[in-house]
């Protein structure tokens, strides 16, 4: 397992210190995704809020097979679903919302045009990303995601 410390954010600097949203986070992911090949069999990306944009934008640039398994929670790539190269999870609660209104739309619309094998999860509530887990059903959805991780 290996957690990322995106740049601009924590103690990290480049490229997004001014701006973290402008940064090219995807990279930050791919190039962890990288390291760990040289010794995993697998790899796979979770992903939260921001984190899922990058996370989803990361197996959009990956190569074929770099990156087995996507979940992303309360949030997808923010490039073309459709070109997604990686089995998919989006995890949403039906009622999360940002400034610019309910994500569970965008969510839904980067789901239907993400290839297969792909699987879309909508809980009651309205906790976005990590804090999903902080609610009632954070151990359903801590074994969704386990299920689909180590399905084969």
């Amino acid at each position: 397992m290996l957690a990322l410390d995106f740049r601009g954010y924590g103690k990290s600097h480049g490229p997004g210190d001014s701006d973290p949203m402008d940064a090219p986070l995807h990279l930050d992911v791919l190039a962890a995704v990288r390291y760990l090949r040289k010794t995993a069999k697998s790899v796979s990306v979770v992903g939260g809020s921001m984190g899922a944009g990058a996370a989803g934008d990361a197996s959009i640039a990956s190569r074929p097979g770099e990156i087995d398994r996507l979940v992303l929670l309360g949030g997808a790539p923010n490039g073309p679903a459709e070109k997604l190269k990686s089995a998919t999870l989006f995890i949403v609660a039906r009622d999360d919302a940002s400034g610019d209104g309910p994500r569970l739309p965008r969510i839904q619309a980067q789901y239907e045009k993400a290839p297969e094998p792909k699987a879309l999860i909508v809980l009651d509530g309205s906790a976005h990303a990590q804090f999903l887990f902080q609610t009632d059903q954070g151990e359903r959805v801590m074994r969704e995601i386990l299920h689909f991780l180590s399905a084969k």
